[in-house]
């Protein structure tokens, strides 16, 4: 079966750097976009940040983190800059078939992972 498996969550301070990893299998990865969303408390999921042929970011996030990925180790990173508070959440990643596209809908998305948790303080 598909898992997706997410790690590199802490607590940091505010300006700090943080790297999320996405480990997939059970899947052609390279047949899928791989996508990072968040959600902090009482909020509603959000997309942050996709790849697939190309990258694409939510504007909060532009500047500030990277996505990307490593075809041949099934994994999709998220590397974080500049963090802020409001940047608190849990981080899930997702995959949807390549051919669809990134998207930012939850919905639109086939697997998650279960998350990790950033904490950033200022």
């Amino acid at each position: 079966q598909v898992q997706l498996v997410e790690s590199g969550g802490g607590l940091v301070q505010a300006g700090a750097s943080l790297r999320l990893s996405c480990a997939a299998s059970g899947l052609t990865f390279s047949a899928y976009v791989m996508s990072w969303f968040h959600q902090a408390p009482g909020k509603e999921r959000e997309f942050v940040a996709g790849i697939g042929g190309s990258t694409y970011y939510a504007d909060s996030v532009k500047g500030r983190f990277t996505i990307s990925r490593d075809n041949a180790q099934y994994t999709v990173a998220l590397q974080m800059s500049d963090l802020k508070p409001e940047d608190t959440a849990g981080f899930y990643c997702a995959a949807r078939p390549r051919y669809l596209g990134v998207s930012t809908s939850v919905s639109d998305y086939t697997y998650w992972g279960q998350g990790t948790q950033v904490t950033v303080s200022s």
